[in-house]
């Protein structure tokens, strides 16, 4: 299944968008509880995205591009232009359509939860810092100059996430990019852009309807990183 793994891993982050008050002489665990405040501020955002993903047994990193609308309780929706595909939850159910192939695959958002992944802070059971640990801070490093860099990895192991890098901007605290790697080095890099958050998505939009002729398949419980 393409990508389905490593974008739920993702989705995470983008509820963290929420505009933070100017801090200074900020501290790694300081940033995490901005970052958790600005989550519970915020009921609902758009963003553009960049992804790629590198991984270790590939030559070509897979790009990809779209547009994300999160709202709480699990709900989210990844627009990809590039690739054709969406994956969407109305908090319930996960659908993850391909369009070019005529398929669907469908699965419990509970089932996901279980595997610990980051969509439990999407779904307002996660808590960074409660579920992450802070491995290193860096104020500016090489040309990011105008961020903050956070390095954490879980609490508890996961081979889709052995850590978790975000990026955080200076000016408005916005993650303006999150990098997740896995057990095994594989790399998916997510850069955010366009950011509106509070901006009032029904829950309407985040239902899927399945077009006639597609094959509905049951998707696979996530047990590895990557992968399809």
């Amino acid at each position: 299944m393409k990508r389905m793994v490593w974008l739920v891993s993702l989705g995470f982050v983008l509820v963290c968008f929420a505009a933070l008050p100017a801090s200074a002489g900020m501290t790694g665990m300081a940033l995490l509880t901005e970052i958790q405040n600005g989550y519970q501020k915020t009921n609902d955002l758009e963003a553009q995205f960049v992804q790629e993903y590198s991984g270790k047994m590939m030559r070509i990193p897979q790009k990809a591009e779209g547009k994300v609308y999160l709202k709480k309780k699990g709900m989210m929706r990844w627009d990809y232009r590039v690739p054709n595909q969406k994956l969407i939850s109305n908090g319930s159910t996960l659908w993850f359509y391909q369009p070019e192939e005529k398929q669907v695959f469908v699965t419990d958002v509970e089932k996901v939860l279980k595997e610990k992944t980051p969509l439990a802070f999407l779904a307002g059971e996660g808590d960074l810092r409660r579920d992450f640990k802070l491995l290193n801070f860096n104020e500016a490093i090489s040309q990011k100059e105008d961020h903050y860099v956070v390095e954490l990895a879980p609490v508890e192991q996961n081979p889709m996430l052995a850590k978790l890098v975000l990026t955080v901007d200076k000016k408005n605290y916005y993650v303006v990019q999150a990098d997740v790697i896995d057990s095994i080095g594989n790399v998916t890099r997510t850069r955010f852009l366009e950011i509106k958050t509070n901006v009032g998505l029904s829950p309407s939009f985040f239902q899927f309807t399945i077009p006639p002729g597609t094959e509905i398949l049951q998707m696979k419980e996530p047990s590895g990183a990557g992968g399809k």
